[in-house]
């Protein structure tokens, strides 16, 4: 990487970031001609919820009104912005036009990825007839994205409910044993299959999915359940990097060729895991959690990320309110994604092989 061009960045991005942190990622895309280097913003889980009439809950809406406009301040400028998912909280027609229109003052061009409480009231379609396609794909500048409905499930359990309503609440809950495993399915694992055919082994490719597209806690859904398989399409390329959603927490891991990243929301934490005294022993170790300074504050663990990724390994630095700074960084003796401070002896929660 290029020293000066990305000390320069982050000296930029920073200065974006005095007065406030938020949950707002700057991702810089790097090559060796400096001259194709771009970036792209990442925001997600604002998660905006309808009280009635024109009332939404107004703390997850200052989280994405805020998001949106240090998003335009930046410089150097994003040439895309994506969104994470979980845009609505109960997935209501309501919910999505208003956190839509706090997204259309967005300067850069927006694409969306979808979370499960955008899809389960109505299994996408108001999303689907307002922003297109679950999934699909796109090139930008010598980097493949890959954009993934990642929150399916299985048809009897979508079947079993007696409203849509019913069905939204159940999902929407975190810790709660009537829902029901993510997927990928085999339908999108087809159609990722004859995407990826098409793209260079050696090209860089990009992954965006609202669940983490690896298996982390069942108990609250931090788990899609055919991980391995989506994982087995993306082995053969030299470089990948899977951003996800979903987790509101920092997490990131390395199986095999890919590494992963999630993002922290703008609308509230969830606390770590390891944290819950009811988890099964079997629980897997993160490969660091984070250090929190106020479980009861509610912006703690909401804050600001600027990740880098060169010849696809990023380099997530993250600023946290009342907390000290983070960098989480790809540490190539071990191979492996590592917090550069608070590593210590961690695993992986899968085999690296």
């Amino acid at each position: 990487m290029n020293t000066l061009s990305r000390r320069s960045f982050l000296k930029r991005g920073a200065g974006a970031a005095i007065g406030g942190l938020l949950p707002l990622s700057l991702v810089e895309v790097a090559f060796a001609d400096k001259r194709r280097n771009f970036t792209f913003a990442y925001i997600s889980d604002s998660h905006i919820q309808h009280i009635k009439g024109n009332q939404f809950v107004r703390n997850w809406d200052r989280g994405l009104i805020r998001a949106v406009a240090e998003t335009n301040l930046m410089d150097p400028k994003p040439d895309f912005v994506m969104y994470g998912g979980d845009l609505a909280q109960l997935g209501t027609k309501a919910e999505l036009d208003h956190g839509l229109e706090l997204l259309g003052a967005l300067r850069p061009h927006t694409r969306f990825v979808m979370g499960e409480h955008d899809y389960y009231l109505d299994l996408g379609e108001y999303w689907s007839k307002l922003l297109g396609p679950q999934y699909y794909s796109f090139d930008h500048k010598g980097v493949h994205f890959v954009v993934l409905n990642s929150i399916l499930t299985y048809d009897k359990w979508i079947n079993k409910w007696s409203t849509p309503e019913e069905r939204m609440n159940v999902m929407a809950g975190l810790d709660n044993p009537l829902g029901s495993p993510f997927m990928v399915g085999a339908k999108q694992r087809a159609w990722l299959k004859q995407d990826l055919a098409k793209v260079s082994k050696d090209t860089p490719v990009v992954v965006f999915s609202h669940s983490p597209l690896q298996k982390i806690y069942k108990g609250w859904n931090f788990w899609t359940e055919d991980a391995e398989q989506v994982q087995a399409l993306l082995k053969p390329f030299k470089q990948v990097t899977v951003f996800y959603g979903h987790v509101h927490q920092i997490q990131y891991n390395q199986i095999g060729n890919i590494s992963f990243y999630s993002a922290m929301a703008t609308a509230w934490p969830w606390p770590y895991p390891a944290t819950y005294n009811q988890k099964p022993s079997h629980l897997p170790k993160l490969t660091v959690e984070m250090n929190r300074a106020d479980p009861f504050f509610e912006r703690d663990a909401t804050g600001w990320q600027f990740i880098d990724v060169w010849s696809g390994r990023a380099t997530v630095h993250y600023s946290l309110p009342e907390n000290t700074p983070r960098t989480v960084a790809y540490n190539p003796k071990t191979r492996r994604p590592e917090d550069t401070r608070y590593q210590k002896k961690r695993i992986p929660p899968q085999k690296h092989y």
